[in-house]
């Protein structure tokens, strides 16, 4: 169950991700993985947007696999993830970077950018900005409710 400090932290997560966004100080996947970062207190140096970069507009500009959805799985590995050659696999990694994949496919159809952004004539339209801001919130927030409902933050 979350309690009102867990959904502000929620709220937080959804706002600040698309403020990041939505300024063009970072593209999705590093609007993601930057906000889910701060709101975990910095666990790793702010340095890492840098591995975030090269993934918006599906895998640079491929338009393959959603950005917000890779800055998802990288956020979710802040704390799922392994450090260590050959150790074994965090048991809840896999199962939350699946759900995340199937949560974004549910509720938008898909995961691939082509998929999500073809029904904008223009890339670069603000219609098509204000569809992929919301889903960088909707990834940041589904990750940092994933970690309430988890125990990993409180």
């Amino acid at each position: 169950m979350v309690n009102n400090k867990q959904e502000e932290l929620v709220k937080e997560a959804r706002k600040r991700a698309e403020d990041y966004f939505r300024r063009g100080d970072f593209y999705c996947s590093e609007s993601v993985l930057t906000t889910i970062n701060e709101l975990l207190g910095e666990e790793v140096d702010p340095e890492i947007v840098k591995l975030a970069s090269g993934f918006p507009i599906g895998i640079g500009k491929s338009k393959c696999l959603c950005g917000a959805v890779s800055g998802g799985v990288m956020a979710l590995g802040l704390k799922y993830g392994r450090t260590k050659p050959g150790a074994v696999m965090p048991e809840k990694c896999f199962p939350a970077n699946a759900a995340l994949h199937d949560y974004i496919k549910d509720t938008y159809g898909s995961t691939c950018c082509r998929v999500l952004t073809k029904d904008f004539d223009e890339f670069g339209s603000p219609e098509r900005a204000a569809h992929c801001i919301q889903i960088s919130g909707e990834v940041a927030a589904w990750v940092m409710k994933r970690f309430i409902e988890d125990g990993v933050i409180e």
